[in-house]
């Protein structure tokens, strides 16, 4: 599609917006067999860093809060102060891992509620880079995923510790989706998910022929 140059699709969104299995049909669809996620960088990460030396990392997304001082300086930040801690640290394992990629020549898909706009680290030239964040704009429908997710996963990711969370992560989304907007990075209604797939899938034509365009 776009030559040599590796094809580097970021798929943004919080927690419970279908990110991981937009990621992986796309994949499917364009070939690529690398796919991984923030989350598991961040896994990865927390074999390194202890909890006394980077705390943020090892709590969900929407649960850092506590670990970090909040912008007054009181020992629990909010649950938005937490998330972008976290977030810087996990950006550096994620830079690592494009780096990687970039310098082998593999295409990749990369998802994860980290993939903030204007916050991902430096440029990535030499390839075709797709960025885009889901979104759920509905509540009640955010709030169906999570019941999905844990049919799914038979139990491993209980309903409960999502929904109980839900002002967290729709606080976390409504960050996102306004750095999106501000770094004019596309965001995706995710209420379908065919819908959704096609219309990242026109994202990275429409990317593919720009790269084309210009050479």
């Amino acid at each position: 599609m776009n030559g040599e140059r590796p094809i580097v699709l970021l798929i943004g969104g919080a927690t419970g917006t279908g990110k991981s299995t937009v990621a992986t049909e796309l994949a499917h669809r364009l070939g690529i067999t690398r796919v991984t996620s923030t989350d598991f960088i961040r896994q990865t990460m927390r074999a390194f860093f202890s909890r006394e030396f980077m705390p943020s990392i090892h709590y969900s997304s929407f649960e850092a809060g506590p670990t970090v001082a909040g912008p007054d300086g009181e020992a629990d930040g909010d649950a938005l102060t937490g998330f972008l801690d976290q977030t810087r640290n996990v950006l550096v394992g994620v830079r690592a891992a494009l780096d990687r990629a970039l310098e082998e020549g593999w295409s990749m898909v990369l998802e994860g509620v980290h993939l903030v706009p204007g916050l991902l680290p430096g440029r990535i030239d030499d390839a075709l880079v797709v960025q885009c964040v889901l979104a759920i704009e509905d509540e009640t429908a955010h709030a169906s995923h999570f019941w999905v997710r844990d049919a799914a996963s038979e139990g491993v990711r209980p309903v409960d510790k999502y929904l109980n969370r839900l002002p967290e992560i729709r606080t976390i989304q409504d960050y996102i989706v306004d750095r999106s907007r501000k770094s004019g990075v596309p965001v995706v209604e995710n209420r379908n998910i065919e819908l959704a797939i096609a219309t990242v899938m026109e994202l990275v034509f429409a990317g593919a022929e720009r790269m084309e365009r210009v050479r």
